[in-house]
């Protein structure tokens, strides 16, 4: 267990992540869905992550089952994409690479991967790299925008007991493994230390995809990084909660819209499978919604998603 003693400084400046990081969650997810449990409670993953199985075997041989992670694996940087979180785990000196590895492996059989990738080996490190963004492309990418629905979902709620409870109920309701004794925060992880705050706040991340347990990274002048269980969301579980919103058709419709091209009446009805008098009233009433805006362009109607469309969809803006 970590005891966290947290000063006013930290207490004052507690954040959440405002979206799922991709490499980060990518690694929790390859360790994560190979306990059957979790992955029994979000089956399109597991079914994903049993598909590529071969293709990332890199991830399943290096990463540990459960447990300990190099904290190299997870930075605080790289959040605006998977690149830039691949290219901040490639930047990773080779002595800090081989600490945190040969303390991740302490109760890991040998074998030659694994000593070479200990040793700070870079081939071994663009392996893993190599592989992440295959898993991520392959399991993660299909539910990515509602894996950020999810997540702003957990925030909203967290931020509703705040508002309503304080510090106080907010870090004591987070997770059953994490108790908030003031000034110390409990975290019942993998492993054991007695630690400081840094001064710099605590950022918080929920994610279905943390694993049994919460994890913690300390690092000096950035904030405490807490990441914990969030419970399982309809994206997880392979639930659509767009199509619940939307119904079927219609969901299908604005994501059909989110495409590039150019997208008619006609078009729209064709992709759809349902006549133009049908297409022309979904188009209406997304339109009505404000999620979708609509052009004559000579004899034709060519239809857009709105930015507001966009962020239902899980975009951060207009990509078209």
């Amino acid at each position: 267990m970590i005891s966290l003693r947290l000063d006013e400084a930290d207490l004052r400046r507690i954040r959440f992540g405002d979206r799922p990081h991709p490499v980060g969650t990518a690694i929790m997810a390859c360790q994560a869905l190979r306990d059957p449990a979790l992955a029994g409670l979000m089956p399109a993953l597991a079914v994903r992550t049993a598909a590529v199985a071969e293709a990332t075997r890199p991830l399943r041989h290096l990463l540990p089952a459960r447990g300990l992670l190099p904290d190299f694996l997870t930075p605080y940087v790289g959040l605006a994409s998977l690149d830039a979180g691949l290219d901040e785990i490639r930047a990773t000196p080779r002595d800090r690479v081989r600490a945190e590895v040969s303390r991740a492996y302490t109760n890991a059989p040998a074998s030659l991967w694994r000593r070479r990738f200990a040793d700070g080996d870079p081939q071994l490190l663009d392996l893993v790299t190599v592989a992440l963004r295959l898993y991520f492309d392959a399991v993660l990418a299909p539910d990515w925008p509602h894996l950020e629905l999810a997540h702003r979902g957990a925030v909203a709620r967290a931020a509703e007991t705040y508002a309503l409870a304080g510090v106080d109920g907010l870090l004591a309701g987070l997770h059953p493994a994490i108790r908030w004794r003031p000034p110390v925060l409990e975290v019942d992880t993998w492993w054991d230390a007695d630690l400081a705050g840094t001064g710099e706040g605590l950022l918080l991340v929920p994610s279905p995809l943390a694993g049994l347990r919460p994890r913690v990274l300390v690092e000096p002048g950035l904030p405490v990084l807490l990441v914990y269980p969030a419970p399982t969301g309809s994206a997880a579980s392979g639930a659509d909660p767009l199509t619940r919103l939307l119904g079927r058709t219609r969901a299908a419709v604005l994501r059909h819209l989110a495409q590039p091209g150019r997208h008619t009446t006609t078009t729209l009805g064709r992709h759809a499978r349902v006549s133009v008098s049908s297409a022309s009233e979904h188009a209406s009433a997304l339109r009505a919604a404000g999620l979708v805006a609509s052009d004559r362009v000579g004899g034709a109607v060519v239809h857009r998603v709105t930015p507001l469309g966009y962020r239902l969809l899980g975009h951060g803006e207009d990509s078209s």
